[in-house]
């Protein structure tokens, strides 16, 4: 009886450690030169629809106003049906995003990035009747300057991928915006010039299924373009290494047979019929995201844990009750309720010469970060102790470690866990045909370390 007791047990506990899994379809609707590309759009709107498959089409603000101008109003509507996102204003029309906001820096880089990029999601919103509910980067055209832009313009999820910065594969949270990004093993797609390769893909879908339902459950994140299904080559190459042709000078891209295109249709049909006949698994739309993950700030948090947390590792804490990012472990300390910040923007260095503080001191310095953080709604980058200076950093980490009593305050130095999240390599990772040859962005993977404050997993409801 107490092994049947024992067994049982064992087995609702298995049960109950596993969880949902959410496969996010989503489409760069981009191809503007190409017409064909606006039925392929059409063409996968209604199969699946057919399917009861909602999907995520990230849409080209160029390409809505083409599809208007050309009158593809089916092509809007069956859209339209789905979800929309939004996929840049021009996407490889230069200069690209990485490109001017290399030279930026956090604030006025989100201010350009705003000008440029508000005529689009209006047009966005003006043809298809929505606010987009997510953005991704054309190509690798990554800059972080976009988040604070981004939520400016109510868009709250970042739908894409590459990698500049990531965290276990799975969905995270960074300078406030929720992100399907860099998602490494568990980034899908059937190859569509290989049918050969579907039962493979289906072993690979069905290998990350197991592994994140066994965890409690997460995220697949599998895209495609429309032109892909009926063109061989995108349609951008015309800019490719960085040109600018004029519009008169666009070249199409070479097209697939019918035949062909009917296969394609065919593959990809097939693979959503296999990850649907899945028990547990749900395709869901970048606008349902933030209703499947806990708010983007953590609340109720232990500060004995927080304390002793940050005192050692400056990066994100996962607990039962929550997780939080450093930014919001320094809010508690300081006696905040978290709430979302930027993080600093310029590295701090810290100038102070000796190796305690008075209490006086120390306290009147606790007492000024909260009103720099609630005014600007950012980090600082240094804090002052009477005419000398902590970096943020050290800062942190001498807040986290002061027992609160002593009539002195040991300087404590920061280790910085949270920036080994973003990359290092500043050209791989912004390699992109579209960018002039041997492009390099270290200032941007400079900016998102100073941002990696906020990063921190997202959780599921």
């Amino acid at each position: 009886m107490l092994r049947l007791f024992l067994a049982l047990w064992i087995s609702v506990a298995a049960l109950e450690a596993r969880g949902p899994v959410y496969v996010v379809l989503w489409f760069d609707t981009e191809d503007y030169i190409e017409p064909a590309a606006d039925d392929a759009a059409l063409r996968l709107a209604t199969d699946l629809d057919k399917l009861g498959v909602r999907a995520t089409f990230k849409v080209v603000g160029e390409k809505a106003r083409v599809l208007e101008s050309r009158g593809r109003t089916d092509v809007i509507r069956a859209l339209a049906h789905h979800d929309i996102g939004y996929h840049s204003n021009y996407h490889s029309i230069q200069p690209t995003p990485a490109l001017y906001l290399r030279g930026m820096g956090w604030l006025d880089g989100a201010a350009e990035f705003e000008r440029r990029e508000r005529p689009g999601v209006e047009d966005i919103r003006r043809i298809f009747g929505v606010t987009p509910s997510c953005y991704g980067q054309p190509g690798s055209s990554w800059g972080p300057q976009t988040y604070r832009a981004l939520l400016r313009m109510g868009i709250p999820v970042y739908l894409d991928e590459g990698e500049q910065v990531g965290l276990g594969d799975q969905p995270f949270w960074m300078g406030g915006m929720l992100h399907v990004f860099n998602m490494g093993r568990y980034l899908m797609r059937a190859e569509l010039n290989d049918e050969s390769q579907l039962p493979k893909a289906f072993e690979k879908f069905d290998r990350a299924a197991d592994e994140l339902d066994a965890k409690g459950g997460g995220v697949i994140s599998t895209y495609y373009h429309p032109t892909e299904f009926v063109t061989t080559a995108f349609w951008d190459l015309n800019f490719a290494k960085g040109a600018n042709p004029e519009r008169s000078e666009w070249k199409k891209p070479p097209r697939r047979t019918a035949e062909d295109s009917e296969r394609c249709y065919g593959i990809l049909t097939r693979w959503v019929e296999h990850a649907k006949s899945r028990p547990g698994v749900r395709f869901v739309t970048a606008r349902e995201l933030p209703l499947l993950y806990e708010s983007a700030t953590g609340r109720g948090s232990d500060r004995v844990v927080v304390a002793r947390h940050l005192a050692e590792h400056e990066t994100f804490l996962v607990t039962d009750q929550n997780t939080l990012s450093a930014a919001e472990m320094l809010e508690i300390l300081l006696g905040m309720e978290p709430a979302v910040v930027e993080g600093p923007l310029v590295r701090g260095q810290t100038a102070y010469r000796e190796s305690e503080i008075p209490r006086a001191a120390f306290e009147r310095a606790k007492t000024d970060a909260p009103g720099f953080i609630r005014a600007n709604r950012r980090l600082p980058a240094e804090v002052w102790v009477g005419s000398q200076k902590l970096s943020l950093a050290d800062f942190a980490a001498t807040v986290a470690a002061d027992d609160g009593v002593s009539a002195v305050v040991t300087v404590r130095r920061g280790n910085l866990e949270l920036e080994k999240y973003v990359a290092t390599d500043a050209q791989r990772t912004f390699n992109w045909p579209i960018h002039p040859e041997g492009f390099s962005a270290p200032e941007l993977l400079e900016l998102a370390r100073l941002q990696a404050w906020t990063l921190k997993p997202a959780r599921l409801k």
